[in-house]
C-alpha cells in the first residue's frame, strides 16, 4: 500500500522560499510518475508539478519558473522548491504517485495523503 507523508510547510511572507519532502512507502519513486498538487480553499486540486517514468519534468503554466521538483530514488522521497511565494500559493500541497505518465487531472491519481500547508502573508 502506498502511503505519502507530505511536510516542509508553513507561514512564510511574500516573495520567500520553502522546500516541501515527500516521503514516499510502499512502492518506489523510481520509474514511476511523481507529481505535487495544490489546493485552495473553494478551488479544486491543480497540477503544479511532476515527474514522469522516464524523468521528464513538467510544471503548471503558474509556475513561470519560481518552482523546481526532484526526487531522490534513494530516500524514496520526492521534494518541490518554492521560490518567489506570493499569496495565490497559498494552498495545501500534496504529493502523488503513479505508474506511467503524467495526468494533470488529479482524480487520475490515487494515494493522497495529508497534505501540508503552505501560507503566504503579504
Amino acid at each position: 500500500q502506498v502511503q505519502l507523508v507530505e511536510t516542509g510547510g508553513g507561514l512564510v511572507q511574500t516573495g520567500a522560499s520553502l522546500t516541501l519532502s515527500c516521503a514516499v512507502s510502499g512502492h518506489s519513486v523510481n520509474g514511476n510518475a511523481v507529481a505535487w498538487f495544490r489546493q485552495a480553499p473553494g478551488k479544486e486540486r491543480a497540477f503544479v508539478a511532476g515527474i514522469s517514468y522516464i524523468g521528464q519534468t513538467l510544471y503548471g503554466d503558474f509556475v513561470k519558473g519560481r518552482f523546481n521538483i526532484n526526487k531522490d530514488n534513494a530516500k524514496n522521497t520526492v521534494y518541490l522548491q518554492l521560490n518567489n511565494l506570493n499569496s495565490e500559493d497559498t494552498a495545501v500541497y500534496y504529493c502523488e504517485l503513479r505508474g506511467g505518465v503524467i495526468y494533470f487531472d488529479a482524480n487520475k491519481w490515487k494515494h493522497w495523503g495529508q497534505g501540508t500547508q503552505v501560507t503566504v502573508s503579504s
